[in-house]
This record gives C-alpha cells, structure tokens and sequence, in this order.
C-alpha cells in the first residue's frame, strides 16, 4: 500500500465504496446473495450443495461465473487500451456495465440487471493493476484486515505506527459504500442504482483529467 501514490490510494478508497454500494443494493434485492464478495458466495455455494437448495446453486453459481466473466473482460479492456489510458478505460467499461444494470431493472429485466453488476464488479477488480495482477483488492476486505492487524502488531514492535490506516480507510470506504447502499435501497430500491453509476461515471471522469498521475 506503502508504494501507491496519494491519488492512486484515493481512488482505491473510492472504488472499494463504491463496490460496496453496489454489493449492498443486490444483497438487498436478492435476499442474501453477494455481488461483489465471492468468498461469501463460495461458502454458501458448498452449503447449499450439501443441502440440495437447487435454486441457491443456480443463483450463487451464475452470480460467481458472471464475476469472474467480467474480471476477464476487464483485463481485456485494460490490455486493449492505449497507454496511460488504461485506469480509466477500465472505469468507463465498469460505467457502462452499472448503466446496463439501471437501464434493464427500469425496463423490467432483473435479473438481467443482476447480470450486469455482477460483471462490474469482477471487472472493477481491472483498474488498479501492476505486472497483471491486483495491486488492491477492491471488492474484497478480509486481505486488507489481515494486513491492517499485522501493520498494528508490527507498530507495537517497533515498526511505523501508523502504517495500518490505510488498510483501515480502505475498509471503512466499503462500510461507507454500503451503508449508502443500503439507504438507497431503503429510499428508492434498486433505482439506487443510478447513484451508482453516477459514482462510477463522475471516478471515470477524474481518472482521465488526472491520467498523468494514476499510474498503479
């Protein structure tokens, strides 16, 4: 975390927010099910199994399959885009997925709404990346607590001491995220999606006014 730069960790911040908003709204619509959390789903996938609730399998499976589908697309998107374009093709392609979730749960389709924020947030997981791999997770917290514990053992030790709030804000902007989340649901239902979008849109535009400076 030490290595990223202010506006790099500042968008880590938000996006982290901002999967937790979205991981909110389809926790709340779909009763129980994650969006963007997949060790959760995995755990109640192998429940299920066991059980034999047929419709949790379908559900928790497809939810898992559309996530990672969209973790792919995302790298594609990146790969494909011109240099120093990257973080924000990638914020642009996750837009326009979180536009395609508004637009089908206005038109009546949602689960196919479903479908689109699932992709979103794998795809997410495509902005902030070094050398391929994730520089932060984003729609993910328990490495970060992990993280955040040691740095805190490590202050005690003689190490920095305040080395562990990064990891503590990056969590608290998923609390954050999906405690709006959850408001908006609570207000307005699923077209709280389109705060969503605006979100993502308004980070899309920033990461290309300061392109020269969110380089992972």
């Amino acid at each position: 975390m030490h290595t990223l730069s202010r506006g790099v960790f500042l968008l880590s911040v938000c996006l982290s927010a901002l999967a937790g908003c979205v991981d909110a709204l389809g926790f709340l619509q779909l009763g129980g099910y994650f969006i963007s959390f997949m060790s959760g789903n995995s755990t109640m996938l192998a429940v299920n199994l066991v059980s034999g609730n047929l419709a949790g399998i379908g559900w928790l499976a497809s939810i898992i399959a559309l996530f990672v589908g969209g973790t792919i697309l995302g790298v594609w998107v990146r790969h494909f885009s011109k240099e120093g374009a990257e973080v924000t093709s990638v914020l642009a392609f996750v837009t326009l997925l979180l536009t395609g979730a508004a637009v089908s749960h206005e038109a009546g389709q949602g689960f196919l709404a479903i479908v689109f924020m699932a992709m979103a947030m794998g795809a997410e997981n495509a902005v902030l990346q070094r050398n391929g791999d994730v520089v932060v997770g984003l729609t993910y917290m328990t490495g970060a607590l992990v993280k955040m514990g040691q740095r805190m053992a490590q202050a005690t030790l003689g190490g920095a001491k305040f080395a562990w709030v990064p990891y503590l804000m990056l969590w608290l902007g998923l609390l954050c995220g999906g405690a709006t989340g959850s408001l908006l649901f609570h207000f307005f239902g699923m077209h709280g999606l389109w705060f969503a979008v605006l979100w993502a849109g308004g980070l899309t535009g920033l990461s290309a006014w300061f392109k020269g400076h969110l380089h992972a």
